[in-house]
């Protein structure tokens, strides 16, 4: 058995600041060893003890303690616990604060959808389409109500629903919208725009005596009586058909507007579009004039629907119903 014994040199130490003497002896071979430690070596010895110290318990801090903790076991996942409380309530705290947030959110949304869903309705009875197709069905809209905290499974579910809905909405919707625009197509190609503006009708549609033979004829149009070199304007869009001169209407303009649907202007001084052309809603087309078989200047102006002339004035009648029918412009807000 070694016996290991200190015995610092009183006279080494006050001579040369200090020395430490360590005896080593065995028992067994009956030997000693001695070894001599000055104040230098001293430090240097009690250093390297420290840092091994301190290496061994961050090795079995890392070793022992973490890998228990992390592989749960026995006695170290509460030990985890008490020694990091604060971490796992953070994380809690914070993912319900933001699945609360969410939760609002989504609940605005579905809010939202309603209103889209009542504008919708009201959107699709002016395309002529049924409102009830457009109705949400049983079990979806409606805000966020409950006296508990949603689950992400519920919020996440929600969401799908709200994704699943707005798709069908913006299908639904491009429908309305392609009826609308057809609708607002038709309505450009039908001819309610008057062709002479502030013009009144001097010679209705219908039987009359002729101001040339005296003789009752049909006059198949309205007159428009004005002055030599006022506009005239395309009752609706469409692509220009006929340019000519006529020996009864003198130079003459018809349109087509599709649908079998013509229109004609006559007895013009001047003509300011050719065969082939495409015109708009309200262009001027030609200038009033008195060629051709008239009395005076003025617009001969008819409608013909499938090869029969129809009373111009139905048509212009019915735009002057569509432009007294739209809303006011909306006025300035007030703050």
């Amino acid at each position: 058995m070694g016996v290991i014994r200190f015995c610092p040199d009183p006279k080494a130490l006050a001579r040369k600041g200090g020395t430490v003497h360590i005896i080593i002896t065995d028992a067994w071979l009956a030997k000693s060893r001695a070894l001599h430690l000055n104040g230098l070596k001293l430090v240097a010895v009690g250093a390297l003890a420290s840092v091994l110290l301190m290496l061994g318990s961050i090795a079995s801090y890392h070793w022992i303690f973490l890998e228990g903790v992390r592989n749960s076991w026995p006695g170290f996942a509460s030990l985890g616990r008490l020694m990091y409380p604060d971490d796992t309530d953070t994380q809690n705290a914070y993912l319900r604060a933001n699945l609360d947030a969410m939760a609002r959110k989504l609940g605005e949304m579905q809010a939202r959808m309603v209103q889209i869903d009542s504008l919708g309705e009201r959107v699709a009875g002016l395309a002529g389409l049924s409102p009830a197709e457009f109705k949400v069905p049983q079990g979806s809209g409606g805000a966020l109500v409950g006296g508990r905290d949603l689950s992400m499974e519920e919020l996440m579910g929600a969401l799908d629903r709200i994704d699943q809905t707005s798709g069908s909405r913006v299908d639904w919707l491009t429908v309305v919208e392609s009826r609308l625009f057809d609708q607002k197509i038709r309505r450009t190609m039908v001819p309610t725009e008057k062709p002479v503006v502030g013009g009144h009708v001097g010679s209705p549609f219908g039987f009359r005596i002729d101001p040339i033979t005296g003789r009752s004829a049909l006059h198949t149009g309205l007159d428009f009586p004005a002055n030599p070199g006022t506009p005239i304007l395309s009752a609706a869009g469409g692509l220009v058909v006929v340019q000519e001169y006529h020996a009864a209407y003198g130079n003459m303009v018809e349109i087509d507007h599709g649908n079998d649907l013509i229109t004609r202007y006559a007895h013009a001084s001047k003509v300011l579009v050719k065969k082939g052309d495409i015109v708009k809603r309200g262009q001027k087309i030609a200038e009033v004039g008195s060629t051709g078989r008239s009395t005076g200047p003025h617009l001969h102006f008819e409608v013909w629907v499938s090869g029969v002339p129809q009373d111009p004035g139905r048509f212009l009648a019915a735009g002057e119903n569509l432009a007294s029918a739209k809303p006011a412009a909306p006025g300035p807000r007030r703050p």
